[in-house]
């Protein structure tokens, strides 16, 4: 879930985790490739050892599954050496390589249009990558911060 935001800020894992608004929007961006998979009839497993509904939930905004999700997190992110690693696509950018957004966000927003189902979180941060691929954006939080999805 971190992945591609990692790409489009330029932040470690940590960096991500502890910033309420990044956080969030990886829960938005968990919640909205859940019900994809559910809805394509895939049986899911732990996700950062959360149980996929309480990501889902979080995602959409409720408030006792957010606070599950967010106490999760911040423990992983506040334990020593936690989060303190750039995800691969994250790795790609700072090395001017290609990342995988594509196949990783690109796929879940594939799929959603497919089904009839919306996937914005996902569609926005593929565009930003891709964008920060191109030198059009250079990696900041703000992207993210500043998008307005509903």
């Amino acid at each position: 879930m971190g992945n591609g935001v990692s790409a489009s800020t330029g932040l470690i894992t940590r960096d991500i985790l502890l910033d309420d608004g990044l956080r969030q929007f990886t829960a938005r961006l968990g919640s909205e490739a859940i019900r994809v998979g559910q809805a394509l009839g895939y049986r899911l497993e732990e996700i950062h050892h959360l149980d996929p509904e309480i990501i889902a939930r979080a995602g959409e905004g409720h408030l006792e599954a957010k606070a599950e999700y967010d106490a999760r997190r911040l423990a992983e992110a506040r334990k020593p050496g936690g989060g303190a690693h750039r995800p691969s696509m994250g790795q790609d950018m700072v090395k001017g390589r290609r990342t995988e957004i594509e196949f990783l966000n690109g796929f879940i927003v594939d799929k959603a249009e497919e089904i009839g189902v919306a996937a914005p979180a996902n569609a926005a941060l593929t565009d930003i990558v891709k964008r920060v691929e191109k030198g059009e954006l250079s990696p900041d939080r703000r992207h993210i911060l500043e998008l307005r999805l509903n």
